[in-house]
């Protein structure tokens, strides 16, 4: 098969993947096409959004039906990095009689993992994850395991309880693809939630993809060409982010720090799996403008007077898209 030939079939399995998922989750469509957008384009993506709007249930969902191994790890904060990662223990080998170390796996060994409350863990915990984010492996006792195929953390916070949390550092937050907003479901959605959550048994879930299938289409989304233009489109808008001579008036008054070159990457990337995954062989601008928000909103730092006249990342990248 040709590389269009595989883009129009993936096309078809992703819309599988949509139905499937949206037997169990109503509403939340743009979420779910976003974690879609940043699996593919082997990012990894950040929840925000209060307790309650089936976080969790849309993760299990999603790795249920493309035939994921998924964990959850509760963040707490005495979590220590060995709970994540994996350790050593000390077991007796019964044909020498010697003591030797075995290496025990952690929950980061999985396809899907979740990161349920991140900013409730110390910070050393905290870099545990994002290094295996990061680097795709984990390294114990001079031993480097490496993790399998296709890797993809999700991790949540909860933005309004704020006693005892550690909140990320601009740049582990960077690590990130994705910063997706959860908000409240509209009433005809809220309604049906309660409808179909307090009867009997959740439909039972068909699975769409495997872990091959997926890590072949990742690649199949690296293939894809771009325009030039898309590409300098994409800077320059990553540029405007950042204070000088020639900045917006939005970006002079209101923002401290631009986003990095890692934004223009992730830009392009998310662009090139969102038109990928709708079955087209080159993404545009509109592609890209999709994608802005989430990939722009936690790499901006806003000053002072921003945060006094109530002024969010948001905002200035909806005005700079505009």
């Amino acid at each position: 098969m040709t590389d269009v030939q595989h883009v129009e079939r993936l096309a078809r399995q992703i819309e599988s993947v949509r139905s499937e998922i949206g037997k169990i989750i109503i509403g939340q469509r743009d979420v779910v096409d976003l974690l879609l957008v940043s699996l593919f384009a082997q990012g990894h993506c950040l929840l925000v959004g209060v307790p309650g709007l089936a976080k969790t249930l849309l993760i299990r969902t999603l790795a249920q039906t493309l035939d994921l191994k998924f964990s959850r790890i509760q963040f707490t904060p005495d979590l220590m990095p060995a709970d994540i990662t994996g350790t050593e223990v000390i077991e007796d080998d019964r044909s020498t009689g010697q003591k030797l170390f075995r290496f025990v796996k952690g929950p980061i060994f999985s396809n899907i993992v979740l990161a349920d409350e991140i900013n409730r863990t110390p910070p050393k915990t905290q870099a545990a994850l994002l290094e295996a984010m990061q680097e795709h492996r984990v390294t114990a006792g001079g031993t480097t395991y490496t993790l399998s195929e296709p890797f993809f953390v999700l991790a949540t916070q909860n933005p309004i309880e704020q006693e005892g949390t550690y909140p990320l550092p601009e740049a582990q937050l960077d690590r990130f693809m994705f910063n997706l907003r959860l908000d409240y479901p509209d009433f005809a959605e809220e309604v049906n939630v309660v409808r179909t959550t307090t009867v009997g048994a959740a439909p039972e879930l068909s699975h769409i993809m495997n872990s091959e299938e997926i890590v072949a289409a990742q690649e199949l989304v690296r293939r894809v060409p771009v325009a030039d233009n898309v590409i300098e489109y994409a800077v320059k808008l990553v540029r405007s982010t950042r204070p000088g001579s020639d900045a917006a008036d939005i970006v002079k008054k209101f923002i401290s720090y631009g986003a990095g070159p890692r934004a223009s990457q992730y830009l392009i990337l998310g662009a090139k799996s969102r038109a990928a995954l709708a079955g087209r062989y080159t993404p545009s601008i509109e592609d890209v403008n999709a994608v802005a928000t989430s990939v722009l909103r936690h790499r901006i730092v806003t000053n002072f007077t921003a945060e006094a006249e109530g002024v969010t990342t948001d905002v200035v990248v909806k005005t700079l898209l505009g």
